[in-house]
Order: structure tokens, then sequence, then C-alpha cells
């Protein structure tokens, strides 16, 4: 029952509890896991927890790292896309390739 709220509470989390403005609250988690599941779980025939866990773990990974997140940079580059550039112009000036 009411464990979670002790766990919360002691941890002093604070608990919103009016109502007003929870589609908020929740709308980044929601995309986080609409993403996930089909990108990642909707694509695998998962048998098992084993392999779900790898299958979420990796997905994780990739969105962490290397999925484009264009909602919040609006199309602007990013820190991680211009290092990536700057990365793919030096290996064309040092090899001679373009």
């Amino acid at each position: 029952g009411a464990g979670w709220i002790t766990t919360l509470t002691e941890a002093k989390i604070k608990i919103s509890t009016d109502g007003r403005g929870r589609y908020l609250d929740n709308i980044s988690i929601e995309r986080l896991w609409r993403s996930l599941k089909q990108a990642a779980v909707y694509l695998h025939e998962i048998t098992d927890g084993f392999q779900a866990k790898r299958t979420i773990e990796n997905w994780i990974g990739f969105y962490n790292s290397e999925r484009p997140h264009t909602a919040w940079t609006k199309g602007r580059r990013t820190r991680h896309t211009l290092s990536k550039q700057r990365c793919e112009k030096r290996h064309e000036q040092k090899t001679g390739t373009s």
C-alpha cells in the first residue's frame, strides 16, 4: 500500500497531490516509454528477462548518446554533433578524403 509514500517522504521528495498539471509532469517520461516501446521492444521477439534487459539497455545507450533529439534542440547543432563534425573534419584532413 502506502509504503512508497513513506519512502518518498523519508527521501524528502515532495508528492504532488493537487492533480493540476499532472499531464505536464508525465509528458517527458511518457514520450520516453513510447519511443522505447516503438523503437526497441515491439521490434524484437523478447523471450526472457535477460534479453529484455539487453534490448532496453542497448536502446537507452543509443537514446542517450547517438539519437538526435531535435525536439529539444529545434534543429540546432548540439555539442555532440559539433564534436562529431570536428572529428570527421580532422580525419578528412589527415587522410585527404572528403
